[in-house]
């Protein structure tokens, strides 16, 4: 069998610490948990058509968390993170990068329900112009380091990242990771973290729920 030509991984792990410790990706956004709202994005992003409610069948969904696995494995594979506990996004790109059966891995954090459309497709680019081994999304403010695409062979130099206590930002610098412009998409890259970001959110999204 032919390898998926792109593994989408959806980081889930966090601890959630603005939020009550609750886990955001099955927190509600109207009558949705969130991680919905992010696999209807992954299914536009492969597929365009949201409603088939599955990724095109060359590309690989991973769920990365640390909890409620059985929750999570309703929509698609989990992964846990490579080092027990909450320690930090690079733990669970590390895990993805090591789980992963494509050569390129996009990650996306669980808590942005719409990033960008043409996210992955300018990433690519970027990736094939550079030849980087990662490129990374920057909303013309500071970067985001979750939105991000690599080549699979970086999975040892996460994990070891995350042995020696790196950060994702820092980590990214260490392997020479490319920033992308995406300045003119800033907005849709708001995350929700708190009770408040949740409801405002879901007041939004009411009329198309």
């Amino acid at each position: 069998m032919e390898a998926p030509a792109l593994t989408i991984a959806i980081l889930a792990g966090g601890a959630a610490s603005r939020l009550g410790g609750r886990d955001k990706g099955l927190e509600p956004v109207g009558s949705r948990p969130l991680i919905e709202w992010v696999l209807d994005y992954c299914v536009e992003l492969v597929a365009g058509d949201a409603g088939s409610q599955q990724p095109a069948r060359d590309v690989e969904l991973l769920i990365i968390a640390n909890r409620n696995l059985e929750d999570y494995a309703r929509y698609a594979p989990v992964r846990t993170d490579v080092v027990p506990g909450f320690r930090g996004p690079l733990a669970g790109i590390a895990s993805a990068l090591g789980a992963a059966t494509a050569t390129r891995v996009l990650t996306l954090p669980v808590d942005c329900p719409a990033p960008p459309k043409d996210l992955w497709t300018r990433l690519l680019a970027a990736m094939d112009g550079t030849q980087a081994r990662g490129v990374v999304a920057h909303d013309g403010e500071r970067r985001q380091p979750l939105f991000a695409l690599y080549a699979r062979g970086l999975a040892e130099s996460a994990r070891d990242g995350v042995a020696a206590g790196q950060g994702a930002w820092e980590w990214q610098d260490s392997i020479g990771a490319v920033e992308v412009d995406f300045s003119d998409r800033r907005q849709q890259f708001h995350n929700l973290n708190t009770p408040e970001d949740f409801a405002a959110y879901a007041d939004v999204v009411r009329p198309r729920d």
